[in-house]
C-alpha cells in the first residue's frame, strides 16, 4: 500500500521538474538569453561535448568507404591546387595564416597540417564531401567531382610533412587556379540517373532555399522570392518559357541568358543538378495530374438548371487555348485563357 504514494510523489516530481525545465527553456529561446554572437566563445565543455559527438558521427558514417591508392605525386599535386583555392581561406597552411573569414568563425577552422593524426582518410573524404552542420564547414559534393574530393584527401596526407618552404615550392608546381571545380561533361551528367533526394539537397546547397519556400526543403520563412510549391501548377517558367522539365533545368543553367537583369542570380549549377532540381515540380505535375484524373472519374450530382433538367457535369478535357494560372499564395491554381 505505501508504494503507491511513493509512485505518486515520484510521478508529481518528475512532472514539476519536466514543466520548470520546459518554462526555462522557452524563457531561454524566445527571451533572447541565449547569445549567438560569433565574438562569445562556446563554454569548454559544450566544446568538448559538441566536437565528442562531430567524431563518433563522422567515423560511424565513413567506416564502409573504400578508400582508393592515394600514394601517387601527381595526384597530391593537383589537390595541392585545390586545397589553396577552397581550403586555404579557412584552414590556412604551413606559413600562411587564415583569410579574414576563417579566423572569424565560431568555432573556429582548425589547421589542416594535422588532419592525418586524427581523421582517416575516409572519413576526411566523408568530411571534405558532407561538410559539417553549423559550423561554417561546407559541403563540397556539388562543387567538386568524386575524383577531385580524392586528390583534395592525398594532399592533406602530405600536409603534416611540409614546412613553409616546402609547401610554397608544391604550390608553385601545382595547377593554377581554377584547379578544381567546374561543371562535369555533359555525357557524364546525362549518364548520372535522376535522384529526387539529391535533388532536394541541391537545392539547399545552391542556397535557394535563402530566397524560396520549397516543400521539403528547411528554411527560414523568406519572401524574396515567391514560393515554389505551386510550380508545377505555372503555365511558364519566369513569364518567358512554357513549363517544361527541359526548360525548367534551362532556367536553372543559364538563368540571365533566358531572362537578362533578372534578380535571381545564376548560380553555376550544372546539368545532372539542374535536372535534380526540377524533380519536385516534375512530382507535382504528376500529383496535379492524378488528382485531375481521380475528380474526372467521379460522378457527382449536379444541381437541375432551369425547367428542372439536370446539368452535365463539366468536361474534364483542358479547355482549347487555356493555361494553368499559377497562385503565389501557393492556393489552387485555375484554368485561364
Amino acid at each position: 500500500m505505501r508504494k503507491r504514494p511513493v509512485l505518486l510523489v515520484a510521478a508529481a516530481t518528475a512532472a514539476v521538474l519536466g514543466v520548470g525545465a520546459a518554462v526555462v527553456g522557452a524563457a531561454v529561446v524566445f527571451g533572447g538569453l541565449y547569445d549567438v554572437a560569433s565574438t562569445t566563445q562556446h563554454w569548454q565543455p559544450t566544446y568538448a561535448l559538441v566536437e565528442t559527438a562531430m567524431r563518433q558521427s563522422v567515423r560511424l558514417r565513413a567506416r564502409d568507404i573504400a578508400e582508393p591508392p592515394l600514394a601517387d605525386e601527381a595526384m597530391a599535386l593537383r589537390g595541392a591546387g585545390c586545397f589553396r583555392d577552397k581550403c586555404q581561406q579557412c584552414h590556412g597552411a604551413p606559413g600562411v595564416a587564415q583569410d579574414d573569414i576563417g579566423k572569424s568563425m565560431q568555432p573556429l577552422p582548425g589547421p589542416l597540417v594535422d588532419a592525418r593524426l586524427h581523421w582517416r582518410p575516409r572519413e576526411l573524404y566523408w568530411l571534405t564531401r558532407h561538410g559539417i552542420r553549423m559550423s561554417g564547414m561546407p559541403a563540397w559534393e556539388f562543387r567538386l567531382r568524386e575524383q577531385e574530393l580524392w586528390e583534395l584527401v592525398a594532399f592533406m596526407q602530405r600536409l603534416p610533412d611540409l614546412n613553409a618552404p616546402q609547401y610554397a615550392d608544391w604550390m608553385r608546381r601545382a595547377p593554377p587556379a581554377p584547379a578544381c571545380g567546374g561543371e562535369l561533361p555533359a555525357a557524364t551528367a546525362a549518364a548520372a540517373p535522376p535522384d529526387l533526394a539529391r535533388g532536394r539537397m541541391a537545392l539547399h546547397q545552391h542556397a535557394c532555399s535563402a530566397c524560396h519556400i520549397i516543400p521539403g526543403v528547411t528554411g527560414a520563412r523568406v519572401h524574396v522570392g515567391p514560393r515554389l510549391d505551386g510550380i508545377g501548377s505555372r503555365r511558364t517558367i519566369a513569364g518567358t518559357l512554357p513549363n517544361t522539365p527541359e526548360n525548367m533545368a534551362r532556367w536553372i543553367m543559364h538563368t540571365q541568358q533566358v531572362k537578362p537583369g533578372t534578380a535571381m542570380p545564376q548560380l553555376g549549377v550544372g546539368e545532372r543538378e539542374a535536372r535534380e532540381m526540377g524533380l519536385p515540380r516534375d512530382l507535382e505535375v504528376r500529383r496535379l495530374r492524378t488528382a485531375r484524373r481521380a475528380s474526372c472519374g467521379r460522378r457527382p450530382r449536379w444541381p437541375a438548371g432551369r425547367g428542372g433538367a439536370r446539368r452535365a457535369p463539366p468536361t474534364c478535357a483542358r479547355p482549347e487555348g487555356a493555361g494553368r494560372a499559377w497562385r503565389g499564395d501557393g492556393g489552387p491554381a485555375r484554368w485561364r485563357r
